[in-house]
Order: C-alpha cells, then sequence, then structure tokens
C-alpha cells in the first residue's frame, strides 16, 4: 500500500488541504463508510489513542472521534478544560510537547483559532481542527461527503448558506471551492466572511470553475440552489450577542418560502445543534430531502478516513 501523502500532518484548515488532497480524503471517506456498512472490522489503531483537548462541549465532535478511534482498536481520550487549561494554567507549546509524548495524535476544540495553530505548530505528532472560531474544516468534510452521496456528485452543483459568515461557513467556503461547486453565502451588512478566507476560496474556485458570491438576500440565494445550509445565529461564546443577532437575522430563515425559490429536490442541511424557528423552521427540518443525519453520520466516517491518512494508513 502507498504511503499516505498526509502522514504525520495536521488538519488546522481546510486549505491546509489541495485539491487532489480533498479528494483523496472523500474517497477514503466513502470507502470507510462502504466497509462499516458491509460489516467489515479493522483493528488498525490498536494500540493508537487520541487526545481530545475539548474548551468546548460537544456531542457529535466527541462521540464521532471517540467511535472512529474505538472502531479501529485504539480509544479516545477525553481531556476537559479544567484538566488541561490550555493557554491558561499551562502555555499551549508545554501542552502539545507534553501530549506529544503520550498520544498519537491530537483532537483540539477550542474557542480560539490561535491555540489550535500553537499546538500544531509545537507538537510532533498529527493535531486535527475540531472546530475553533475561525473554521470547522470536519464538519466541512461531513458536509462534502453528504453532497455526493445525496447528489452523485459535487462539481457544478449549488450550496447557499444563509446566515452568519462564520466558522462553518468558511470552511464551507474553503472546501466547496476545491471541489467545483458554487456557493453563495447570504448574510446581514456586518456578518460576511472575513476576507481572508475569501481571497483563499476565490484562489481555488479560480481553478475549478467554482463560482463564490457573497448576497445579502437570501432569496437571490435560493435562486438555482441544490442545498441550503442554515447554522446557529449565535454560536457557544456569543451568548452576550444573542438579542443583536435575533434581531439583526430576522429574514434569514431556512424555511418553505425560501425552499419554494430552490431547485426541485434541494438538500436542507444543517451542522446542528438546531434552533427551531430561528434559522431553520422544524417542518423544513423533518421534509424527505433533509440530510441532516446524514451529515451527523458522516463526521464518523469522515474523521476516521481523515485519522487513516494523518497516521499514515
Amino acid at each position: 500500500m502507498p504511503r499516505s501523502p498526509l502522514r504525520g500532518r495536521s488538519f488546522v484548515s481546510v486549505n491546509d488541504l489541495n485539491i487532489e488532497e480533498m479528494h483523496l480524503v472523500l474517497e477514503m471517506a466513502a470507502d470507510v463508510k462502504r466497509k462499516q456498512q458491509r460489516g467489515e472490522k479493522s483493528n488498525v489503531f490498536e494500540g493508537k489513542t487520541l487526545g481530545l483537548v475539548f474548551q468546548k462541549p460537544s456531542l457529535r465532535t466527541r462521540v464521532s472521534f471517540e467511535v472512529a478511534m474505538n472502531q479501529c482498536g485504539g480509544r479516545g481520550l477525553y481531556l476537559s478544560p479544567g484538566e488541561v487549561g490550555l493557554g491558561e494554567r499551562e502555555s499551549v507549546e508545554d501542552v502539545a510537547s507534553v501530549l506529544s509524548r503520550f498520544v498519537d495524535a491530537i483532537a483540539a476544540r477550542v474557542f480560539g483559532h490561535d491555540l489550535v495553530v500553537g499546538l500544531a505548530k509545537h507538537a510532533s505528532i498529527p493535531v486535527i481542527n475540531a472546530l475553533s472560531d475561525w473554521e470547522h474544516p470536519c464538519q466541512a468534510l461531513a458536509d462534502l461527503q453528504t453532497m455526493q452521496e445525496r447528489k452523485g456528485r459535487m462539481k457544478g452543483l449549488k450550496m447557499s448558506f444563509i446566515g452568519d459568515g462564520n466558522n462553518v461557513a468558511a470552511s464551507l467556503a474553503l472546501a466547496c471551492a476545491k471541489v467545483g461547486m458554487h456557493f453563495d453565502v447570504a448574510s446581514p451588512a456586518g456578518y460576511e466572511l472575513p476576507a481572508a478566507i475569501w481571497d483563499q476560496a476565490k484562489a481555488d474556485a479560480a481553478k475549478t470553475g467554482a463560482v463564490l458570491r457573497q448576497v445579502r438576500d437570501p432569496k437571490d440565494a435560493a435562486k438555482g440552489c441544490d442545498a441550503f445550509y442554515g447554522d446557529v445565529w449565535a454560536s457557544m461564546g456569543q451568548e452576550k450577542e444573542r438579542e443583536k443577532r435575533v434581531r439583526d437575522f430576522k429574514g434569514y430563515q431556512i424555511n418553505k418560502e425560501l425552499l419554494a425559490i430552490a431547485n426541485p429536490e434541494c438538500l436542507v442541511l444543517h451542522c446542528l445543534p438546531a434552533h427551531y424557528g430561528e434559522e431553520i423552521t422544524k417542518d423544513v427540518s423533518r421534509i424527505p430531502q433533509r440530510a441532516i443525519w446524514d451529515q451527523a453520520e458522516n463526521r464518523l466516517h469522515a474523521q476516521k478516513a481523515l485519522l487513516l491518512l494523518l497516521l499514515g494508513y
């Protein structure tokens, strides 16, 4: 078996993968899922440990990473904020150096992106961004896998993100650009994607033919849309801004009226947790073409594929 081109590397941003490597991860994720559905088992991670450094609690992220390791014979070791005190009780450099002697890879779910960047800089093992305030790259892998499964392709389709130009939207813009998927993000003034992310995505879009747009009106983004994507208006850590955000995002909701403008059989996506009645109505989240549960499941397969490649399998 050829040596993995990702062996020993970190995955802090979607842009840590070039276009070919993105397709490699997605192909591996599809293969991993097929093997699991056939009941094939593997102990390839026997004796391996993934350190889970979490500043933020999570349902999908923790469970998907721990199960991915367990299903391949390894283990996930959860490290709570109180146990680590990342960047506060103990420096990022020291945490990275110590964990590099104990575990085989780190998945970090943090508030500040600089923390996961620092871990990757100082660790001698792969570091995975399991979420930061700048990006959510593992979610984007699962999202693309879901699009490929449900639509049979990615290139030439259009995904429309309705709401805040946040970490999820940032990783989606970068990921869609790499696979040739058109991407609209409809946000109110002041909530656009960061210019640095947009410029990076545009560079790959020029190579793959993806068309990227930032628009104000959700109805504009709905035209020709093959998949709507929603996320909460106020993320963890933004509780003090909640009332203002609820006012600012009024009208930025995925509902039946918006769905009626999109292409027939337009998928409905959401990274969860959802605040029904705000960014998405519950009835739309339950229609036949919703793929929300597929996205959640594919976190497991996409991350297992990523771990296999980073650990050199």
